[in-house]
This record gives C-alpha cells, structure tokens and sequence, in this order.
C-alpha cells in the first residue's frame, strides 16, 4: 500500500503544529539552503519557505502521491524524488529538516551522523522530529489486532513494525562529537478526537499503513474494524464524547561543530 496524502492531510493542522514547534528551535534566521527531508504533501515545506523563502527551499520524498501533491501545493519549489536512507546533496546545506520521517528507518541514527559529517558545514543544523509513541494504546492495539485474528500469520516474524526509537542519550552520544550544541526533547501532544473512528483514520496513513498492507486484501475491512474495536475500548469518551488521544514526540536539533 502507498502513501496517501489525502488521508494524512485529515488532520493537518495538529501534524503540522509539531513542524512548527521544530522550526521555532532552529538556531539560525537565514539559510541559502534548506531541504525538507520527508517533505510529505508540503506542510512543512510551506513553513519552511516562509521562514527561509522560496528560493532557498528544496523538498525531498520518496513518495509519488505526496510528491504530486507537494507540487501542487507549492507549485514554485523544487521538489525531487529520493531514498533518504541512501540520499546525499550535492552542495553543502544550511538545514536539513526532518519532520516525522526519520523514525521510518531502523538505521536512522547512522544517517543522522552521516548528513552531519558529510552535509553540513559549521554554523549549520540538523533538525529532526519523530513519533515516539510505541507504548501508547493506538500503536499497542496494532500489535494485539495483528497476533489475533486470521491474519496472524501475517505477522509471525515479527517485522512488521518498525524499531522503537533509541533512548535519547544515545543520539546524544553519537552527535555530540560532531556538534557545537545538541538540544533533545519530548513533547506529548494531546488532540481531543470527535470520535474513536476519528483515531484510527488518523493512524490509517502512518503507523497502521504497514498492518493493512500485511493483511490479505479481502482481510482489511475486518482486521481494520478489530482495531477499531480495541481503540473504542482503550480511549473511552470524554464528557462531551470525544476521544484524547495522546501523541508523544521526540525532538532533535544539532548545529554542526
């Protein structure tokens, strides 16, 4: 199954507000370039090219529909094709932004020190955010749903999701050589969801992607509505009936030594 940009823009304000919050720890106010790594359908593009201008601006995505719709939406920006696990610029670079995309690769450690040594000069920064929410009950549900069923078999070598992010002292230890100041953090996020159908259309176009696609094609409606029924128990209404659905996120921003 591809990405769909349409389903992840649903809800693209409170995905974007973490873009935000990583954009406003950026220690520098001009740049002559800047890639969006992961750029997804141009949400993070667009605070980018207002924060830095279209001319510095580039995305990058390995995905044709949010690619499509990134050009779309930002029709004077450069945007290219490529694996970020193997991708290098061909010129030095002001900042790389990585919002929400890094968590995707198990390696994603070594390629943050990678883009560090070979990327960026000193004075210039690497900026990521990630997911870290394995232990919430949206993401806990995935794995009860995959065990029980009958698609479980699908899900018996265990590969399906992805690692657990490292504990942050570790991406201290490997950016701290090669950095002038290293800042880390979590923020969790609370977004009030009208309704538990509201939660899993949320994780349909990310963490529940590679659980659907797992599945035989005549098995997703079903194993979708056993994942429903677990979220219905595991966030139960507020008062005015809607859902809290927490979001834990981990923050990086490093400026090159």
């Amino acid at each position: 199954m591809g990405w769909n940009a349409a389903q992840y823009l649903k809800f693209e304000d409170e995905r974007t507000r973490p873009a935000r919050d990583l954009l406003a720890r950026v220690p520098i106010t001009e740049a002559r370039r800047v890639v969006d790594l992961g750029c997804g359908p141009g949400n993070s593009t667009e605070l980018l090219v207002e924060r830095f201008g279209p001319d510095a601006v580039t995305g990058l995505d390995s995905d044709d529909d949010m690619l499509a719709k990134a050009r779309a939406r930002l029709p004077g920006i450069p945007f290219i094709q490529a694996d970020l696990a193997s991708w290098r610029p061909d010129v030095s670079v002001d900042l790389l932004y990585a919002n929400a995309v890094l968590q995707w690769l198990p390696d994603h450690l070594d390629i943050m020190a990678r883009l560090m040594e070979e990327s960026l000069v000193p004075g210039s920064v690497l900026a990521v955010q990630m997911p870290d929410n394995f232990g919430e009950p949206s993401h806990v549900a995935m794995e009860e749903t995959g065990a029980d069923g009958p698609w479980s078999q699908a899900f018996a070598s265990g590969r399906i999701r992805r690692p657990r992010l490292p504990a942050p002292a570790e991406y201290l230890r490997r950016l701290q050589g090669l950095s002038a100041k290293i800042d880390v953090w979590h923020t969790v996020y609370y977004h009030p969801m009208a309704d538990a159908e509201a939660i899993v259309a949320w994780v349909e176009s990310t963490g529940l992607r590679p659980y659907l696609a797992a599945v035989a094609p005549d098995e997703r409606t079903a194993f979708r509505a056993a994942y429903l029924a677990r979220i219905e128990r595991a966030y139960p209404p507020m008062a005015d009936g809607r859902r809290l659905l927490a979001f834990p996120r981990f923050f990086v921003v490093a400026v090159k030594a």
